[in-house]
């Protein structure tokens, strides 16, 4: 069974090209022309053990918002084509996830039925990562959650470095998903009581 998936979206705003594989080794090729961006998504698929290439580019001299967003887009999109009829699937997963003085908690439901819950508070102090606006991974993570169709809980327990708690966040993602799409020997079918997801 090949859990891979490849996406394309071009707005005229936007050009995003995702392909993964959800069985890989977590090898990964980058480019999103946002460097912080690139470094979080490799992180994602180092530790959630996924094959990841993404090519992206937008009006970034705009605002990053466009771009951003749409990457969560077509990566939700390509998790979403990969699993197909979600046959044999965990379904869920989580992870508490340490980086230095940051604390993340990251569970996943891949229920079919998108919902993000996001309590990450960071102090004013902590708005930006270069000219990144930390606001804006929100914006990601709800258009990942709602074209993935994953019920999706992050929780920043405690943290102080945007940067540290982004890392625990991404880390945690990548590791929670791995765990909610392996394939369990004693699942039969789709892991639901209506035999459907």
């Amino acid at each position: 069974m090949l859990r891979k998936a490849k996406v394309e979206r071009k707005t005229k705003e936007t050009s995003v090209k995702v392909s993964i594989n959800l069985d890989g080794k977590g090898d990964y090729r980058i480019n999103t022309s946002i460097p912080f961006l690139d470094h979080m998504l490799g992180l994602m698929a180092k530790h959630g053990h996924i094959d990841m290439n993404i090519e992206a580019k937008g009006d970034i001299e705009v605002d990053y918002h466009h771009l951003i967003e749409d990457i969560g887009i077509v990566i939700g999109e390509t998790i979403k084509e990969s699993l197909g009829q979600k046959l044999m699937i965990r379904r869920y997963g989580e992870a508490l996830t340490p980086m230095d003085e940051s604390l993340a908690q990251v569970a996943i439901d891949l229920s079919s039925r998108p919902f993000l819950v996001y309590k990450v508070a960071l102090s004013k102090r902590s708005t930006l990562i270069k000219n990144l606006r930390v606001s804006l991974f929100e914006d990601f993570f709800r258009a990942l959650t709602n074209h993935a169709g994953m019920n999706l809980h992050i929780i920043l327990h405690y943290g102080r470095d945007p940067h540290h708690v982004m890392e625990a966040i991404f880390k945690g993602l990548g590791r929670a998903l791995r765990s909610a799409v392996e394939v369990h020997p004693k699942t039969k079918g789709v892991p639901s009581t209506k035999g459907t997801l």
